[in-house]
């Protein structure tokens, strides 16, 4: 068997035709959209301080309180863009195919952010103070990938963009404003081309270094979080999304992890190394025990809402 090399320069050359023809699919595919047109402008008003307006308080609102969570923890995921630009550009590169793909990326995310805080801050959605101070700590806690190396980074984002496509997705369906789900819905399909993109180049590089992406894949898989993971108290408000169904266990093994894995046919290669087979092994023994996880999750939720239902009665 070929000796499998996990170099970078020479992975990312390798690569490099293939990023390039994904490139040309993703440009061509791509349809260009504009956030101020999904914002209500004619819902909006001046907050207190220099321009005197109204101050903000909590009934101004419309949505509820996990439409609210999961819009914030939403939108200072993409707030912290500048450190993903910073990992992605580092490992792959500002030249050629890589270095466009990269830009054109950063330039896609960065709508996303734009468009979801001026629907927040019109509809006065949120504290405007406490979003600000929100978003001040969260960036300034930044963002260092958990996994820097090629493979495992296009393992992980190839996840991460599905698990924010199916994120943003729910909480447009779950707040009850169709304005809202219209614009997470634009946001939602960006995200989906962007997994595209990702997972086609993580189908090359089986393709080039098969058991090193298996290890990569079985990595990420045992320590996938999501990127939000430094937001202030973001155990507390994962918790209240999941509990709303809007991202769970469940969605996670179902809709993000087993959809990648089956469309990259990882549990049906052959011609594994010794090494490429054990990770394969590990990695189906990790599955299961996620998709026990989750079951127990389902029934923790069914459990509570039986007893919340029993005590509204």
């Amino acid at each position: 068997m070929t000796t499998e090399t996990t170099d970078t320069l020479v992975l990312l050359r390798e690569l490099e035709p293939v990023v390039e023809t994904n490139l040309n699919r993703h440009l061509a595919t791509a349809k260009e959209w504009f956030p101020h047109e999904y914002v209500p402008w004619s819902q909006g008003s001046d907050f207190d301080g220099p321009l005197g307006g109204q101050a903000w308080e909590p009934s101004q609102s419309k949505l509820s309180e996990v439409a609210r969570t999961s819009l914030i923890v939403n939108l200072l995921t993409e707030d912290n863009l500048p450190s993903y630009h910073h990992e992605i550009a580092t490992l792959y590169g500002r030249d050629g195919a890589w270095g466009t793909w990269v830009h054109r990326w950063t330039a896609e995310e960065g709508r996303h952010g734009v468009a979801i805080r001026d629907y927040l801050l019109t509809t006065r959605a949120v504290d405007p103070i406490a979003l600000e101070r929100a978003r001040m700590v969260h960036m300034e806690t930044g963002f260092t990938a958990d996994h820097p190396d090629v493979l495992g980074s296009l393992s992980y984002v190839s996840m991460q963009e599905l698990a924010t496509r199916v994120a943003h997705r729910n909480t447009g369906r779950i707040s009850g404003d169709p304005i809202c789900d219209a614009l997470l819905a634009k946001v939602a399909a960006d995200e989906n081309l962007h997994m595209l993109f990702y997972r086609n180049l993580l189908m090359a590089s089986f393709e080039l270094v098969p058991n090193a992406t298996m290890e990569a894949i079985l990595r990420v898989v045992k320590s996938f979080q999501m990127p939000g993971h430094t937001i202030e108290n973001f155990g507390r408000k994962s918790v209240q999304i999941a509990m709303a169904g809007i991202y769970d266990l469940r969605i996670h093994h179902d809709e993000v992890v087993m959809p990648v894995l089956r469309q990259l046919k990882v549990l049906e290669r052959t011609g594994l190394s010794a090494e490429g087979e054990r990770a394969r092994e590990e990695l189906v023994e990790v599955l299961g025990k996620l998709d026990a996880a989750a079951s127990r999750f389902e029934e923790k939720r069914a459990a509570n809402l039986a007893r919340a239902a029993a005590r509204a009665a």
